[in-house]
């Protein structure tokens, strides 16, 4: 008769399979990443199945893998929430952990972020800042801040607000070249571009620019618009950002609107929650404080 399954190396491989990483799963259990990777090994024996495809430093899901994380992570999410249950008992803090990308989290939320807990000092936030569309479910997650369309599957949305592009640049770079009196006017300057250099197109035509031209697609490109905003502080071109990561710059003068005016973006900020977490004391305080923040976002 062969031994049970171990507890741990089942815990240790749902963490590595929500971290999507082997050091930060052992980071969240408080061990060491060999220690976590000697109990997948142990899985992975028991089993007789290969659960995880180890890359260099990086560490992939198996078709096998997602057969069993999927249920065995919903099965300790239920274990968290049967213990959650006493915490309304409990005179400690509780923990609301809200994902969200880094980009939105170190520019908007987390400064503001003291205000929330001055409201509510029984609550500690925990910011969870990675860009991909966590599982609330399976990932222990109260609350997400996503920037889409709205609709996730089996998840209430609300809309917080829209982003306006603005476009901006350095004050250097600005009044060491060509003048800006109207949108065709930043095909002149170097353009610094969105991972997709779809932005300034889409940004142009809007403005009434007939005929784009590669100058139009060309320049360096980044990540996410903290980047861009890096980049036109050091003077390296003109980028056309969100106003909601931008409005520190703008107030110090580090850059300076190389155009008036603003266009809204496609998507817009969502608070994103499961339904039955909805009416809960501790997300439906957060959900109340966002929105007011969300009045005065810039």
């Amino acid at each position: 008769m062969q031994p049970p399954v171990s507890l741990l190396a089942l815990r240790a491989f749902a963490e590595v399979g929500r971290h999507g990483s082997v050091k930060r799963a052992a980071a969240a259990l408080g061990v060491t990443p060999g220690a976590i990777s000697q109990q997948v090994k142990l899985l992975e024996h028991r089993l007789g199945v290969t659960l995880l495809e180890r890359r260099n430093r990086e560490v992939r899901v198996t078709a096998d893998g997602m057969r069993l994380l999927e249920p065995l992570s919903a099965g300790f999410q239920q274990i968290e929430d049967a213990v959650g249950l006493f915490a309304v008992a409990s005179p400690s803090r509780k923990i609301l952990t809200v994902s969200t990308t880094p980009s939105f989290a170190a520019s908007w939320l987390v400064p503001r972020l003291g205000r929330f807990s001055a409201r509510h000092p029984d609550l500690y936030v925990r910011v969870d800042t990675t860009p991909r569309l966590v599982d609330l479910r399976s990932e222990g997650v109260d609350v997400a801040l996503r920037h889409g369309a709205g609709s996730y599957s089996g998840l209430e949305a609300v809309r917080l607000f829209t982003p306006q592009l603005i476009c901006v640049g350095s004050p250097a770079l600005l009044a060491g070249g060509p003048p800006m009196l109207e949108p065709n006017d930043c095909l002149h300057h170097p353009l610094l571009q969105d991972r997709d250099r779809a932005d300034w197109p889409l940004w142009l035509r809007a403005r009434g620019v007939g005929a784009i031209d590669e100058r139009a697609r060309n320049g360096p490109c980044f990540e996410n618009d903290l980047l861009l905003i890096r980049a036109a502080i050091a003077g390296q071109g003109l980028a056309l950002v969100r106003d909601v990561y931008a409005s520190d710059e703008l107030s110090s003068g580090r850059i300076v609107l190389a155009l008036e005016g603003s266009s809204p973006t496609a998507d817009a900020y969502y608070f994103v929650a499961r339904p039955e977490a909805m009416a809960t004391t501790k997300v439906a305080a957060f959900r109340d404080w966002i929105f007011e923040e969300s009045a005065n976002r810039v």
